[in-house]
């Protein structure tokens, strides 16, 4: 979908005279690119654990949701640069049938959009989430370039102003949405930081710490839950979890207490990978998280 909006919308805005569908066309090339980076991502974040990576690589994901980011940072740093040249430059008005094609891309996207966002929920995935929001940019780039070329169609027409270069509206269109693309490009680049430098999310606790809190507690001999650390890796889970026994309890049973609850995290809460599970004795002091 993202290669036929592309050449549509290059075509278009190249004989259609506009510089903003121009520019729209190139970010959506970053979207292909960009979908290609988060489909690699994804290909490799599903291989499983091996000897050179006990974790998983789960990471790659997060890694692609990064470079996604950057490359819509560019491309909105292009569609700026772009935008200015063609302010300072001379040109004819877009063509009226250029409007058709921007509602129709519209359209397309926010579709895409949506889709797009369903899976990352489901998933879990901050790489797909990235792709999600990248398709809201394009969209962006698209109803900035349909305001800017109406403008620039019918600005002569709704106002008398003399000398006034009403071409040049669907450049002034594009560069607000160079800015736009720019915010939002920074913004999603802190989703996979935030997984590649092990941060705590809120819907973090509320996917994989709390029902693993609450699975532990329903184990035999467990007194309490210190604490529960969550590392996310793609759209798993790594979590460390301090359990509370008998003080008196025998090395032995303690053990078998740990392992009981290891088995029962991983079985109930979707997404857990594994759990290590660490054995102390209760006590006022140590109940407190």
């Amino acid at each position: 979908m993202n290669v036929a909006l592309a050449l549509v919308k290059l075509l278009s805005g190249i004989l259609g005279h506009s510089g903003a569908l121009v520019a729209d066309a190139i970010e959506s090339l970053a979207d292909i690119a960009g979908s290609l980076v988060i489909w690699s991502g994804l290909a490799i974040g599903s291989r499983p654990a091996d000897d050179d990576h006990p974790y998983g690589h789960g990471k790659a994901e997060a890694l692609a949701g990064l470079v996604v980011a950057i490359m819509v940072v560019a491309a909105g740093v292009g569609i700026a640069v772009k935008a200015v040249h063609d302010i300072r430059t001379p040109h004819t008005s877009p063509a009226l049938f250029t409007l058709a094609v921007l509602v129709a891309v519209v359209v397309i996207k926010t579709g895409m959009f949506i889709a797009a966002r369903r899976v990352a929920k489901a998933e879990g995935s901050g790489a797909v989430e990235v792709d999600a929001f990248h398709h809201v940019s394009d969209a962006i780039t698209s109803l900035a370039a349909f305001l800017g070329i109406t403008v620039a169609l019918f600005g002569s027409r709704w106002f008398a102003t003399v000398g006034w270069r009403w071409e040049t509206a669907d450049d002034w269109a594009a560069l607000v949405a160079a800015g736009v693309i720019l915010y939002n490009g920074l913004s999603l680049g802190r989703i996979p930081l935030r997984e590649l430098m092990d941060a705590t999310h809120p819907d973090d606790v509320q996917r994989a710490i709390e029902p693993a809190r609450r699975v532990a507690m329903e184990i035999e001999h467990v007194r309490a839950i210190e604490k529960v650390r969550a590392r996310k890796s793609g759209s798993g889970f790594w979590l460390d979890m301090h359990v509370q026994v008998d003080p008196d309890m025998p090395v032995r049973a303690a053990h078998a207490v740990g392992g009981r609850v290891r088995a029962a995290v991983r079985t109930k809460v979707p997404g857990v990978r594994d759990v290590l599970v660490h054995i102390e004795p209760y006590g006022p002091s140590a109940s407190e998280p």
